[in-house]
């Protein structure tokens, strides 16, 4: 019988392990961006202005807690990879607004706070996959 190769069991757990910290840390990062979120919209701010700005403040803690977490990157986090978040970040913000957006105009802004989170959720998977193969690559 042919022993198991030691780094593909390493890299399966770490996968294993990666999703599973991307999941605690995203719902760390999605409960700052809706209370974020809710609170700007209740005081009156459009949902165009306040879904980004309440993702800028999840995706500041989310890059920075993946980073050292998720992905395990021990040297300090690069411009690069702050980049290349940037790009990713501002691609699934202008996608989230628009289904937020939409929302908002078929069935009003309580259904656009509820859908918020699921709409982001839907989006979590994207994230991951920018995340381990080309953010913190």
């Amino acid at each position: 019988m042919a022993p198991v190769e030691q780094p593909h069991c390493v890299k399966r757990s770490s996968t294993k392990r990666q999703v599973i910290l991307y999941a605690v840390v995203g719902g760390v990062q999605l409960s700052v961006d809706w209370l974020t979120f809710t609170t700007l919209t209740s005081l009156g701010i459009s949902v165009v202005v306040a879904n980004p700005f309440a993702r800028i403040v999840g995706a500041v803690l989310g890059f920075w807690l993946n980073g050292k977490l998720t992905f395990a990157v021990s040297e300090p986090l690069k411009a690069s990879q702050a980049a290349k978040f940037a790009v990713s970040w501002l691609a699934m913000t202008l996608l989230s607004t628009a289904a937020i957006w939409t929302t908002e105009q078929l069935w009003g802004l309580q259904s656009a706070q509820l859908a918020k989170p699921v709409i982001d959720v839907g989006l979590a998977a994207l994230g991951f996959l920018a995340s381990k193969l080309w953010i913190y690559r």
